[in-house]
C-alpha cells in the first residue's frame, strides 16, 4: 500500500480543519432551535384557530368603558379575554362578575400594573399571585393566563408565571389605542391584514369602543369568529 507524502497528509488535515470550522460556524451563527431562547419557547404571540381572532382587553381603568364593551360583544354574539389588574378589580368586583357571567375568559394583568422586567423572581410571583388570588376570592374564577403589563418581560418574568401555572400572552396586533385616541386608527389596526389565530391587544378607550361595532362586523364579513384566548391557543 502506498503511503501518503507529507504534502497529500497536510492537504487532507487542512481539508479536515476547515470542515470542522465550517460546521462550529454554522452552529454559533445559526443555533438549532433546541438552543432558542426560553422567552421565544414560553411566550404566546399567536393562536392556533383557523377561523378565530382573539380581542384582548387590557383593565386597568375604563369602567364604563368595560360594561359598554360587553354589551356590544353580547350584541354580536362575540367573546373576548379581558386581562384584569388586580388594584381594579378590587374596585370593581361587580363588573369583573359581569364579565365572568357574560361567558368572558379573565385572565391576570398583575395587580399594580409594575415592570415586570425589572422584578426578581419572588417579586413577579407575589405581584402576579395578588391579582390570580383577589380573583379568585372575588369571582371565583380560576386564572390561567398572564399578560405582563406594557408586553414588559423576560426569562424570570417567563419562570415565574409558569411556575404558578399560567401562560405568558403577548399579541399578533396591537391597535396602540392607549396611545393614539382614534377611532379609524383602532379599527384599521384591528382588522388590517387580519387572520385566524390572531391575538389582538385593547384596552378600555372611548374610541375603542366606538370602533369596536365597526371591527366585529368586519370579522363576520370574513368569516372570522371573536373566541377566548384559551381557545384560540388551543
Amino acid at each position: 500500500m502506498k503511503k501518503l507524502s507529507s504534502r497529500a497528509v497536510a492537504a487532507v488535515t487542512n481539508a479536515v480543519l476547515a470542515i470542522v470550522l465550517i460546521v462550529v460556524g454554522t452552529v454559533c451563527f445559526f443555533p438549532s432551535a433546541q438552543s432558542v431562547s426560553s422567552v421565544e419557547e414560553k411566550a404566546i404571540y399567536k393562536g392556533q384557530s383557523e377561523d378565530g381572532v382573539s380581542l384582548m382587553f387590557n383593565v386597568y381603568w375604563g369602567t364604563e368603558e368595560v360594561c359598554g364593551i360587553l354589551d356590544v360583544l353580547e350584541e354580536y354574539g362575540a367573546k373576548a379575554t379581558f386581562f384584569i389588574g388586580g388594584s381594579w378589580a378590587d374596585d370593581n368586583v361587580s363588573v369583573l362578575k359581569t364579565i365572568r357571567d357574560k361567558g368572558h375568559e379573565i385572565g391576570t394583568h398583575g395587580y399594580f400594573h409594575r415592570d415586570h422586567s425589572t422584578l426578581n423572581r419572588e417579586q413577579n410571583i407575589d405581584e402576579i399571585r395578588r391579582s390570580v388570588e383577589f380573583i379568585a376570592l372575588a369571582a371565583d374564577v380560576t386564572v390561567t393566563l398572564f399578560a405582563p403589563p406594557s408586553g414588559a418581560f423576560n426569562d424570570t418574568v417567563l419562570d415565574a408565571a409558569e411556575s404558578m401555572g399560567l401562560k405568558t400572552i403577548l399579541w399578533s396586533k396591537d391597535t396602540i389605542d392607549w396611545r393614539d385616541k382614534n377611532k379609524s386608527d383602532c379599527y384599521t389596526r384591528a382588522t388590517k391584514d387580519v387572520k385566524g389565530g390572531d391575538l389582538i391587544l385593547m384596552h378600555p378607550m372611548e374610541h375603542t369602543l366606538a370602533a369596536l361595532p365597526e371591527i366585529l362586523s368586519y370579522y363576520k364579513q370574513q368569516g372570522l369568529r371573536a373566541i377566548t384566548v384559551s381557545e384560540n391557543i388551543g
